[in-house]
């Protein structure tokens, strides 16, 4: 499935967790359960479902689990993890209790994980996902990638600063790139499909190779200027694809 180091802290999570909540399953999405995961730089993205809600006394619990984790494992600061009951996973639209970057929020799980875990989930604990999640209809997952779209990456690109990050160019060219792919295909695809995606859609080459290098080799620290000028090309670039592709996909027509 993935490293020992990886493997090591998934297995203590789950016998962490499974000590403080009533545990009814926990699997993987994203990379990891995909087959792109990279030890280290890869997010470990999770979803549990529980018997019933949390009380606030296993939320206060639940964060010190993670908090030790965090303190004894490096790689346990990139494990993120959706904490649902199984009663309340009908609305795609409901937030869920949710340890990530390192404290608890509450977020939905989109209809892009769903569907991920329908397609690939990864069953850490428990039951697979089609005997407890909703399956994901076509024009739920299409309407969620344009909202996303149009509400959250076209009005980014007006922060140019923003763009000067790494993580803003990785994810908002990759993004772009599987958005546009389950548009027109319905189906998902890895971070490492995307950025072959990527060259046939007009990114900017040497930016898709930017982010292939860091995500798969090891290149020495970017020039300020080749960052800056790597923002620059990208916010040109994803400003008039985005909206090429909202304009192909309106309510009901995707």
């Amino acid at each position: 499935m993935t490293d020992e180091a990886t493997g090591q802290l998934l297995g203590r999570f789950v016998s962490a967790v499974q000590s403080v909540l009533p545990l009814v399953s926990v699997w993987a999405h994203g990379s990891l359960a995909g087959g792109d995961y990279q030890p280290g730089r890869s997010d470990l993205d999770l979803v549990a479902i529980l018997g019933r809600p949390c009380t606030a006394a296993e939320e206060q619990r639940l964060a010190e689990v993670h908090e030790s984790l965090g303190g004894t494992i490096a790689l346990a600061s990139k494990l993120h993890c959706s904490y649902c009951a199984a009663m309340e996973l009908d609305d795609p639209a409901r937030s869920h209790l949710t340890w990530a970057h390192e404290e608890l929020m509450r977020r939905p799980v989109t209809p892009v994980t769903r569907r991920e875990l329908h397609d690939f989930g990864l069953v850490l604990y428990g039951e697979e996902p089609a005997a407890l999640l909703p399956a994901v209809t076509g024009e739920q997952l299409a309407e969620f990638v344009v909202k996303d779209l149009e509400t959250f990456w076209l009005p980014s690109l007006d922060h140019l600063e923003r763009w000067d990050r790494d993580i803003w160019v990785d994810l908002g060219l990759l993004t772009f790139a599987r958005a546009t792919v389950t548009l027109r295909d319905g189906r998902l695809i890895t971070k490492a499909e995307a950025l072959d995606v990527l060259t046939g859609l007009g990114a900017p080459a040497e930016v898709v190779d930017d982010v292939r290098q860091r995500r798969y080799g090891d290149p020495g620290p970017a020039s300020q200027r080749w960052i800056g000028r790597r923002a620059e090309l990208t916010v040109t670039f994803l400003g008039p694809a985005i909206e090429q592709v909202i304009a192909q996909c309106p309510p009901g027509k995707c």
